[in-house]
């Protein structure tokens, strides 16, 4: 099998990308987004932490292209803007369901 080599742009990327998903906060963001659409009250009300957590955490994934935003009068409601992401955060989390006897 011949090797086929990553340009340095794409190996950025998937950097960028594990590096989102190695934030236990982000984690549980894109995992309730991948649930539903909410508001960063929504979100921050639902995981219990700060809206400035929140609103800091989703700038840093909607930087990445993996959350997006539609304005509603003046709240933003958030959704996954990636799914090839999240089928991979939701077969960690399954593995790691699988690896620690289905906790």
């Amino acid at each position: 099998m011949e090797y086929t080599s990553i340009n340095q742009a794409v190996i950025e990327q998937v950097s960028l990308t594990f590096k989102a998903l190695s934030d236990p906060t982000r984690i549980r963001i894109l995992h309730l987004l991948f649930n539903r659409e909410c508001s960063v009250t929504e979100i921050a009300e639902t995981l219990d932490m700060q809206q400035s957590t929140i609103s800091h955490q989703l700038a840093y994934l909607k930087q990445l292209r993996l959350v997006k935003s539609r304005r509603e009068k003046n709240k933003y409601y958030y959704t996954i803007d990636d799914y090839h992401v999240m089928n991979l955060l939701e077969q960690t989390i399954n593995h790691a369901k699988h690896t620690n006897g289905g906790v």
